[in-house]
Protein backbone atom coordinates (compact mmCIF):
# COMPACT_ATOMS: atom_id res chain seq x y z
CA UNK A 1 0.00 0.00 0.00
CA UNK A 2 2.98 2.56 -0.65
CA UNK A 3 3.78 4.45 2.07
CA UNK A 4 2.04 2.45 4.71
CA UNK A 5 4.02 0.18 6.29
CA UNK A 6 3.29 -4.00 7.93
CA UNK A 7 3.34 -4.66 11.11
CA UNK A 8 6.51 -6.22 12.75
CA UNK A 9 5.64 -9.13 12.91
CA UNK A 10 2.47 -11.87 11.67
CA UNK A 11 1.46 -14.97 12.55
CA UNK A 12 -1.18 -17.58 10.50
CA UNK A 13 -4.59 -16.88 11.35
CA UNK A 14 -5.85 -20.45 10.48
CA UNK A 15 -8.33 -19.03 8.08
CA UNK A 16 -7.50 -19.64 4.51
CA UNK A 17 -9.27 -16.74 3.18
CA UNK A 18 -7.55 -13.97 5.57
CA UNK A 19 -4.21 -15.58 5.52
CA UNK A 20 -1.44 -13.56 7.71
CA UNK A 21 -2.66 -11.41 10.60
CA UNK A 22 -0.40 -9.17 13.05
CA UNK A 23 0.76 -11.44 15.67
CA UNK A 24 -0.99 -10.07 19.04
CA UNK A 25 -4.46 -9.93 17.05
CA UNK A 26 -6.75 -13.36 17.40
CA UNK A 27 -8.94 -14.66 15.36
CA UNK A 28 -12.86 -14.80 16.96
CA UNK A 29 -16.30 -15.90 15.50
CA UNK A 30 -18.45 -13.11 14.55
CA UNK A 31 -20.99 -14.40 17.19
CA UNK A 32 -18.90 -14.36 20.13
CA UNK A 33 -18.43 -10.96 19.94
CA UNK A 34 -21.82 -9.95 19.07
CA UNK A 35 -24.82 -9.91 21.95
CA UNK A 36 -26.70 -11.09 19.00
CA UNK A 37 -27.80 -11.12 15.68
CA UNK A 38 -31.17 -11.26 14.70
CA UNK A 39 -34.01 -10.37 12.13
CA UNK A 40 -37.98 -10.35 11.75
CA UNK A 41 -37.98 -13.42 9.51
CA UNK A 42 -39.97 -13.62 6.60
CA UNK A 43 -42.96 -11.35 7.85
CA UNK A 44 -43.59 -8.40 5.65
CA UNK A 45 -46.29 -6.49 7.12
CA UNK A 46 -48.44 -3.94 5.17
CA UNK A 47 -46.94 -0.95 3.98
CA UNK A 48 -48.76 2.12 5.19
CA UNK A 49 -48.64 6.27 4.41
CA UNK A 50 -47.80 7.52 7.85
CA UNK A 51 -45.83 5.02 10.31
CA UNK A 52 -42.57 3.44 11.54
CA UNK A 53 -39.67 3.48 8.88
CA UNK A 54 -39.36 -0.37 7.51
CA UNK A 55 -36.17 -0.42 5.52
CA UNK A 56 -34.97 -3.24 3.01
CA UNK A 57 -31.31 -4.30 1.43
CA UNK A 58 -31.85 -1.36 -1.04
CA UNK A 59 -31.80 1.44 1.73
CA UNK A 60 -28.46 0.47 2.22
CA UNK A 61 -27.25 4.02 0.74
CA UNK A 62 -23.95 3.56 -1.08
CA UNK A 63 -22.71 6.89 0.52
CA UNK A 64 -22.23 4.87 3.78
CA UNK A 65 -25.69 5.96 5.23
CA UNK A 66 -29.29 4.31 5.89
CA UNK A 67 -31.77 5.72 3.94
CA UNK A 68 -34.57 7.22 6.43
CA UNK A 69 -35.73 10.23 3.78
CA UNK A 70 -36.70 8.97 0.52
CA UNK A 71 -39.64 5.99 -0.81
CA UNK A 72 -38.96 3.73 2.39
CA UNK A 73 -41.47 1.64 3.47
CA UNK A 74 -43.17 2.57 6.69
CA UNK A 75 -45.32 0.19 9.07
CA UNK A 76 -48.18 0.52 11.10
CA UNK A 77 -47.40 0.85 14.61
CA UNK A 78 -49.16 -2.02 16.26
CA UNK A 79 -46.85 -3.97 13.53
CA UNK A 80 -44.02 -2.29 15.20
CA UNK A 81 -44.73 -2.93 18.70
CA UNK A 82 -45.31 -6.83 17.91
CA UNK A 83 -42.15 -7.01 15.55
CA UNK A 84 -40.08 -5.22 17.49
CA UNK A 85 -39.89 -7.85 20.57
CA UNK A 86 -37.77 -10.05 18.70
CA UNK A 87 -34.90 -7.15 17.73
CA UNK A 88 -35.39 -3.33 17.57
CA UNK A 89 -32.21 -1.49 16.03
CA UNK A 90 -30.84 1.05 17.86
CA UNK A 91 -27.52 3.39 17.46
CA UNK A 92 -24.04 1.84 16.88
CA UNK A 93 -25.98 -1.60 15.62
CA UNK A 94 -24.72 -2.35 12.52
CA UNK A 95 -27.36 -3.46 9.76
CA UNK A 96 -26.30 -5.87 7.29
CA UNK A 97 -27.79 -6.79 4.23
CA UNK A 98 -27.80 -10.90 3.71
CA UNK A 99 -29.47 -11.57 0.31
CA UNK A 100 -29.84 -10.83 -3.30
CA UNK A 101 -27.96 -8.07 -5.34
CA UNK A 102 -27.19 -6.14 -2.23
CA UNK A 103 -25.36 -8.95 -0.45
CA UNK A 104 -22.31 -7.87 1.89
CA UNK A 105 -23.23 -4.22 2.45
CA UNK A 106 -22.92 -3.16 6.41
CA UNK A 107 -24.10 0.02 7.81
CA UNK A 108 -24.05 1.80 11.10
CA UNK A 109 -26.81 2.82 13.12
CA UNK A 110 -25.98 6.26 13.52
CA UNK A 111 -29.68 7.95 14.37
CA UNK A 112 -32.12 7.43 17.52
CA UNK A 113 -35.43 6.57 15.67
CA UNK A 114 -37.52 4.07 15.91
CA UNK A 115 -36.95 1.16 12.37
CA UNK A 116 -37.54 -2.18 11.71
CA UNK A 117 -35.55 -4.21 9.03
CA UNK A 118 -36.85 -6.29 6.49
CA UNK A 119 -36.00 -9.93 6.11
CA UNK A 120 -33.09 -8.83 3.63
CA UNK A 121 -31.44 -7.72 6.21
CA UNK A 122 -30.15 -8.43 10.31
CA UNK A 123 -29.05 -6.33 13.10
CA UNK A 124 -25.95 -7.40 14.35
CA UNK A 125 -25.17 -5.61 18.20
CA UNK A 126 -21.77 -6.54 19.12
CA UNK A 127 -20.13 -5.95 22.78
CA UNK A 128 -19.09 -3.14 22.65
CA UNK A 129 -15.97 -3.79 25.25
CA UNK A 130 -15.24 -6.41 22.83
CA UNK A 131 -15.87 -4.86 19.92
CA UNK A 132 -16.09 -1.29 17.60
CA UNK A 133 -19.01 -0.96 15.69
CA UNK A 134 -17.24 0.80 13.16
CA UNK A 135 -14.00 -1.37 12.52
CA UNK A 136 -16.29 -3.95 12.24
CA UNK A 137 -18.12 -1.92 9.32
CA UNK A 138 -15.71 -1.57 7.73
CA UNK A 139 -14.23 -5.07 7.71
CA UNK A 140 -17.90 -6.54 6.75
CA UNK A 141 -18.09 -3.82 3.88
CA UNK A 142 -14.84 -5.05 2.88
CA UNK A 143 -14.17 -6.69 -0.32
CA UNK A 144 -12.53 -9.94 1.07
CA UNK A 145 -15.24 -10.25 3.16
CA UNK A 146 -18.20 -9.81 0.82
CA UNK A 147 -15.57 -12.07 -1.47
CA UNK A 148 -16.23 -14.91 1.44
CA UNK A 149 -19.90 -13.91 2.11
CA UNK A 150 -20.57 -14.40 -2.17
CA UNK A 151 -18.54 -17.55 -2.25
CA UNK A 152 -20.41 -19.22 0.22
CA UNK A 153 -23.66 -18.38 -1.49
CA UNK A 154 -22.81 -19.97 -4.54
CA UNK A 155 -25.59 -22.25 -6.20
CA UNK A 156 -28.10 -20.69 -4.53
CA UNK A 157 -30.58 -19.08 -6.55
CA UNK A 158 -31.25 -16.29 -4.68
CA UNK A 159 -27.83 -15.27 -2.69
CA UNK A 160 -28.96 -15.40 0.79
CA UNK A 161 -26.71 -15.98 4.19
CA UNK A 162 -28.55 -17.05 6.97
CA UNK A 163 -27.84 -15.92 10.42
CA UNK A 164 -25.77 -19.13 11.74
CA UNK A 165 -23.54 -18.83 8.93
CA UNK A 166 -23.28 -14.65 9.44
CA UNK A 167 -22.32 -15.91 13.13
CA UNK A 168 -19.84 -17.91 12.17
CA UNK A 169 -17.77 -15.67 10.44
CA UNK A 170 -14.37 -15.85 10.95
CA UNK A 171 -13.36 -12.15 12.27
CA UNK A 172 -9.42 -10.44 12.28
CA UNK A 173 -9.54 -9.26 15.80
CA UNK A 174 -7.50 -6.19 17.12
CA UNK A 175 -7.18 -5.42 20.57
CA UNK A 176 -10.05 -2.50 21.33
CA UNK A 177 -7.97 0.47 21.58
CA UNK A 178 -6.80 -0.41 18.10
CA UNK A 179 -9.86 -1.03 16.58
CA UNK A 180 -10.84 2.28 17.19
CA UNK A 181 -7.44 3.90 15.86
CA UNK A 182 -7.90 1.53 12.32
CA UNK A 183 -11.84 2.76 12.26
CA UNK A 184 -10.49 6.77 13.25
CA UNK A 185 -7.74 5.98 10.24
CA UNK A 186 -10.42 5.07 7.75
CA UNK A 187 -13.06 6.96 8.47
CA UNK A 188 -10.54 10.02 7.86
CA UNK A 189 -9.33 8.72 4.84
CA UNK A 190 -12.22 7.51 3.37
CA UNK A 191 -13.73 11.21 3.34
CA UNK A 192 -10.93 12.30 1.63
CA UNK A 193 -11.05 9.93 -1.25
CA UNK A 194 -14.38 10.43 -1.61
CA UNK A 195 -14.80 13.92 -1.16
CA UNK A 196 -11.96 13.79 -4.39
CA UNK A 197 -14.48 11.50 -6.01
CA UNK A 198 -16.95 13.22 -5.87
CA UNK A 199 -15.16 16.48 -7.20
CA UNK A 200 -14.68 14.36 -9.91
CA UNK A 201 -17.89 13.71 -10.55
CA UNK A 202 -18.88 17.51 -10.12
CA UNK A 203 -15.94 17.74 -13.10
CA UNK A 204 -18.41 15.15 -14.93
CA UNK A 205 -21.53 16.92 -14.70
CA UNK A 206 -19.96 20.14 -16.00
CA UNK A 207 -18.43 18.80 -18.43
CA UNK A 208 -21.81 17.11 -19.58
CA UNK A 209 -23.47 20.50 -19.49
CA UNK A 210 -20.80 21.90 -21.80
CA UNK A 211 -21.42 19.21 -24.29
CA UNK A 212 -24.99 20.15 -23.99
CA UNK A 213 -24.38 23.95 -24.37
CA UNK A 214 -22.39 23.18 -27.45
CA UNK A 215 -24.43 20.96 -29.32
CA UNK A 216 -27.50 23.46 -28.48
CA UNK A 217 -25.89 26.49 -29.59
CA UNK A 218 -24.59 24.92 -32.67
CA UNK A 219 -28.02 23.55 -33.87
CA UNK A 220 -29.94 26.64 -33.40
CA UNK A 221 -27.88 29.33 -33.38
CA UNK A 222 -25.21 27.84 -36.23
CA UNK A 223 -21.19 28.55 -35.71
CA UNK A 224 -21.07 31.95 -37.91
CA UNK A 225 -22.00 34.59 -35.19
CA UNK A 226 -22.37 37.41 -37.96
CA UNK A 227 -25.28 36.15 -39.41
CA UNK A 228 -28.74 38.39 -39.19
CA UNK A 229 -31.04 36.32 -36.90
CA UNK A 230 -34.41 36.28 -36.70
CA UNK A 231 -37.23 35.19 -33.96
CA UNK A 232 -37.83 31.57 -34.19
CA UNK A 233 -41.86 32.31 -32.64
CA UNK A 234 -40.98 29.39 -30.09
CA UNK A 235 -39.95 30.16 -26.84
CA UNK A 236 -37.34 27.53 -25.91
CA UNK A 237 -35.85 28.23 -29.62
CA UNK A 238 -35.42 31.69 -29.15
CA UNK A 239 -33.33 33.49 -32.12
CA UNK A 240 -31.89 31.57 -35.21
CA UNK A 241 -30.36 32.72 -38.52
CA UNK A 242 -32.31 34.12 -40.78
CA UNK A 243 -32.09 32.23 -43.67
CA UNK A 244 -32.86 28.67 -41.70
CA UNK A 245 -36.09 26.77 -42.07
CA UNK A 246 -38.66 25.64 -39.63
CA UNK A 247 -40.55 23.14 -40.13
CA UNK A 248 -42.74 19.66 -38.00
CA UNK A 249 -40.78 17.05 -38.12
CA UNK A 250 -43.45 14.89 -39.88
CA UNK A 251 -42.84 16.65 -42.62
CA UNK A 252 -39.19 16.03 -43.57
CA UNK A 253 -39.13 12.71 -42.03
CA UNK A 254 -40.77 9.63 -42.12
CA UNK A 255 -42.14 8.35 -38.64
CA UNK A 256 -41.98 4.30 -38.01
CA UNK A 257 -43.70 2.44 -35.48
CA UNK A 258 -42.66 -0.79 -33.37
CA UNK A 259 -43.87 -3.72 -32.06
CA UNK A 260 -43.47 -6.56 -29.78
CA UNK A 261 -43.73 -10.35 -31.27
CA UNK A 262 -46.29 -12.57 -28.86
CA UNK A 263 -43.66 -13.53 -26.27
CA UNK A 264 -45.42 -16.47 -25.49
CA UNK A 265 -44.15 -18.16 -28.73
CA UNK A 266 -40.66 -19.47 -28.71
CA UNK A 267 -41.01 -19.55 -32.52
CA UNK A 268 -40.63 -16.00 -32.63
CA UNK A 269 -37.80 -15.46 -30.79
CA UNK A 270 -33.85 -16.04 -30.52
CA UNK A 271 -33.95 -15.86 -34.76
CA UNK A 272 -30.98 -13.30 -36.35
CA UNK A 273 -33.01 -10.33 -36.42
CA UNK A 274 -31.72 -7.52 -34.19
CA UNK A 275 -35.08 -6.10 -31.97
CA UNK A 276 -34.34 -3.16 -29.86
CA UNK A 277 -35.57 -2.07 -26.78
CA UNK A 278 -36.11 1.27 -24.81
CA UNK A 279 -32.86 1.22 -22.38
CA UNK A 280 -30.67 0.24 -25.25
CA UNK A 281 -31.50 3.16 -26.64
CA UNK A 282 -29.00 5.75 -25.14
CA UNK A 283 -27.17 8.59 -26.99
CA UNK A 284 -25.01 5.44 -28.69
CA UNK A 285 -24.76 4.26 -32.04
CA UNK A 286 -26.64 1.07 -32.23
CA UNK A 287 -24.36 -2.09 -33.53
CA UNK A 288 -26.01 -5.03 -31.65
CA UNK A 289 -29.23 -5.79 -29.79
CA UNK A 290 -30.11 -7.90 -26.28
CA UNK A 291 -32.69 -9.76 -28.11
CA UNK A 292 -33.44 -11.01 -31.79
CA UNK A 293 -36.42 -12.51 -33.47
CA UNK A 294 -37.44 -14.88 -36.19
CA UNK A 295 -38.95 -13.58 -39.48
CA UNK A 296 -42.11 -15.44 -38.23
CA UNK A 297 -41.96 -13.01 -34.85
CA UNK A 298 -41.49 -9.75 -37.93
CA UNK A 299 -44.24 -11.20 -39.84
CA UNK A 300 -46.48 -12.00 -36.74
CA UNK A 301 -46.46 -8.58 -35.25
CA UNK A 302 -46.54 -4.60 -35.88
CA UNK A 303 -42.83 -4.57 -35.31
CA UNK A 304 -40.75 -2.98 -38.71
CA UNK A 305 -37.45 -4.14 -39.77
CA UNK A 306 -35.65 -0.46 -40.67
CA UNK A 307 -32.55 0.14 -42.25
CA UNK A 308 -29.24 1.43 -41.01
CA UNK A 309 -29.05 4.96 -40.26
CA UNK A 310 -32.38 5.17 -39.04
CA UNK A 311 -32.59 7.60 -35.77
CA UNK A 312 -34.62 6.21 -33.40
CA UNK A 313 -36.14 7.58 -29.97
CA UNK A 314 -37.43 6.46 -26.81
CA UNK A 315 -40.84 7.13 -26.50
CA UNK A 316 -41.44 6.02 -22.62
CA UNK A 317 -39.60 4.60 -19.86
CA UNK A 318 -38.27 5.00 -16.40
CA UNK A 319 -35.81 7.77 -15.26
CA UNK A 320 -34.10 9.38 -18.04
CA UNK A 321 -34.87 7.17 -20.47
CA UNK A 322 -38.23 9.00 -22.87
CA UNK A 323 -37.11 11.44 -25.17
CA UNK A 324 -33.30 9.78 -25.73
CA UNK A 325 -32.45 9.15 -29.42
CA UNK A 326 -29.55 6.71 -30.65
CA UNK A 327 -28.71 5.82 -34.61
CA UNK A 328 -29.20 2.53 -35.37
CA UNK A 329 -25.83 0.81 -37.21
CA UNK A 330 -27.64 -1.90 -38.48
CA UNK A 331 -30.91 -3.07 -39.97
CA UNK A 332 -33.17 -3.91 -37.50
CA UNK A 333 -36.85 -4.00 -35.75
CA UNK A 334 -37.80 -2.28 -32.46
CA UNK A 335 -40.50 -2.36 -29.85
CA UNK A 336 -43.71 -0.38 -29.45
CA UNK A 337 -41.73 1.69 -26.71
CA UNK A 338 -39.63 3.32 -29.58
CA UNK A 339 -39.87 5.24 -32.85
CA UNK A 340 -38.32 5.16 -36.50
CA UNK A 341 -37.36 8.39 -37.77
CA UNK A 342 -35.94 8.86 -41.31
CA UNK A 343 -35.28 11.83 -42.80
CA UNK A 344 -36.99 12.23 -46.57
CA UNK A 345 -34.74 14.76 -48.10
CA UNK A 346 -32.16 17.84 -47.42
CA UNK A 347 -31.98 16.52 -43.67
CA UNK A 348 -28.52 15.20 -42.49
CA UNK A 349 -29.42 12.19 -40.03
CA UNK A 350 -26.81 13.47 -37.46
CA UNK A 351 -27.58 16.96 -37.88
CA UNK A 352 -31.67 15.66 -36.56
CA UNK A 353 -29.44 13.64 -33.94
CA UNK A 354 -27.74 16.62 -32.71
CA UNK A 355 -31.05 18.62 -32.45
CA UNK A 356 -33.04 16.34 -30.98
CA UNK A 357 -30.44 15.86 -28.01
CA UNK A 358 -31.11 19.84 -27.80
CA UNK A 359 -34.47 19.56 -28.04
CA UNK A 360 -34.78 16.45 -25.00
CA UNK A 361 -36.18 18.51 -22.25
CA UNK A 362 -38.57 19.81 -24.05
CA UNK A 363 -39.66 16.90 -25.45
CA UNK A 364 -40.18 15.42 -22.04
CA UNK A 365 -42.25 18.25 -21.01
CA UNK A 366 -44.26 17.53 -24.56
CA UNK A 367 -45.54 14.15 -22.88
CA UNK A 368 -49.02 13.15 -22.08
CA UNK A 369 -50.30 14.18 -18.58
CA UNK A 370 -49.77 10.20 -17.32
CA UNK A 371 -47.66 8.34 -15.05
CA UNK A 372 -44.92 8.27 -16.82
CA UNK A 373 -45.55 11.55 -19.38
CA UNK A 374 -45.20 8.94 -22.12
CA UNK A 375 -44.71 10.35 -25.79
CA UNK A 376 -46.36 9.53 -28.95
CA UNK A 377 -45.41 8.93 -32.81
CA UNK A 378 -48.35 12.26 -33.22
CA UNK A 379 -46.69 14.47 -30.68
CA UNK A 380 -43.59 13.46 -31.67
CA UNK A 381 -44.23 14.75 -35.29
CA UNK A 382 -45.57 17.76 -33.90
CA UNK A 383 -41.95 18.75 -33.08
CA UNK A 384 -40.65 21.55 -34.73
CA UNK A 385 -37.05 21.18 -36.06
CA UNK A 386 -34.84 23.71 -37.80
CA UNK A 387 -33.15 22.81 -41.39
CA UNK A 388 -30.10 24.92 -42.37
CA UNK A 389 -29.08 24.43 -46.33
CA UNK A 390 -27.48 20.78 -46.42
CA UNK A 391 -24.23 22.05 -46.26
CA UNK A 392 -24.37 24.02 -43.29
CA UNK A 393 -25.99 20.75 -41.58
CA UNK A 394 -22.75 18.72 -42.71
CA UNK A 395 -20.54 21.57 -41.15
CA UNK A 396 -22.50 21.80 -37.78
CA UNK A 397 -22.07 17.82 -37.55
CA UNK A 398 -18.45 17.65 -37.80
CA UNK A 399 -17.81 20.47 -35.32
CA UNK A 400 -19.96 18.48 -33.17
CA UNK A 401 -18.20 15.50 -33.80
CA UNK A 402 -14.79 16.52 -33.49
CA UNK A 403 -16.26 18.53 -30.18
CA UNK A 404 -17.88 15.85 -28.54
CA UNK A 405 -15.48 13.76 -29.19
CA UNK A 406 -13.14 15.88 -27.26
CA UNK A 407 -15.12 15.78 -24.34
CA UNK A 408 -16.01 12.35 -23.97
CA UNK A 409 -12.38 11.79 -23.92
CA UNK A 410 -11.68 13.99 -20.83
CA UNK A 411 -14.91 12.13 -19.41
CA UNK A 412 -13.01 9.40 -19.93
CA UNK A 413 -10.12 9.82 -18.48
CA UNK A 414 -12.03 11.38 -15.78
CA UNK A 415 -14.02 7.88 -15.02
CA UNK A 416 -10.81 6.10 -15.10
CA UNK A 417 -9.19 8.28 -12.30
CA UNK A 418 -12.32 7.83 -10.16
CA UNK A 419 -12.23 3.50 -10.81
CA UNK A 420 -8.93 3.60 -9.80
CA UNK A 421 -9.58 6.08 -6.45
CA UNK A 422 -12.58 3.50 -5.90
CA UNK A 423 -10.14 0.27 -6.58
CA UNK A 424 -7.55 1.94 -4.13
CA UNK A 425 -10.48 2.79 -1.07
CA UNK A 426 -11.44 -0.70 -1.49
CA UNK A 427 -7.85 -2.11 -1.19
CA UNK A 428 -7.19 0.47 2.16
CA UNK A 429 -10.10 -0.72 3.71
CA UNK A 430 -9.08 -4.53 3.25
CA UNK A 431 -5.69 -4.26 3.82
CA UNK A 432 -6.64 -1.78 7.31
CA UNK A 433 -9.28 -4.23 9.34
CA UNK A 434 -7.00 -7.36 8.19
CA UNK A 435 -4.04 -6.12 9.26
CA UNK A 436 -1.88 -5.92 6.31
CA UNK A 437 -0.59 -2.16 6.89
CA UNK A 438 -0.30 -0.63 10.06
CA UNK A 439 -1.55 2.39 10.46
CA UNK A 440 -1.44 3.37 14.38
CA UNK A 441 0.87 5.91 13.91
CA UNK A 442 -0.17 7.91 11.28
CA UNK A 443 -1.27 11.36 12.08
CA UNK A 444 -4.93 12.40 11.79
CA UNK A 445 -5.96 15.89 12.03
Amino acid sequence: MGKYQGYEKYKDSGVEWLGEIPEHWSINRLGRLTEEINDINHEMPVAVDQGIPFLSAKDLLDDGTLNFEKDIKKIAEEDFIRLSKKICPKRNDIIYSRIGACLGKARIVEVDIKFLVSYSCCVIRLRQELANPIFFKYFLDSELVLSEARLRTQGIGVPDLGLKQISKFATSVPPILEQIEIARFLDYKTKQIDDLIAKKEALIEKLDEKRTALISHAVIKGLDPSVPMKDSGIEWLGEIPEHWKRGKLNYFCQIISGGTPDRNNPDFWEGDIPWVKTGEVNYQDIYSTEEYITKEGLNSSSTTLVKPETLLMAMYGQGYTRGRVAILKIEAAFNQACLGISPLSNLNIYFLYYYLISAYKYIRDTGNESSQMNLSAGLIGKISILIPHLEAQQQIVKFLDQKTNEIDQQKAKIKEAIELLKEYRTSLITNAVTGKIDVRQVPIP
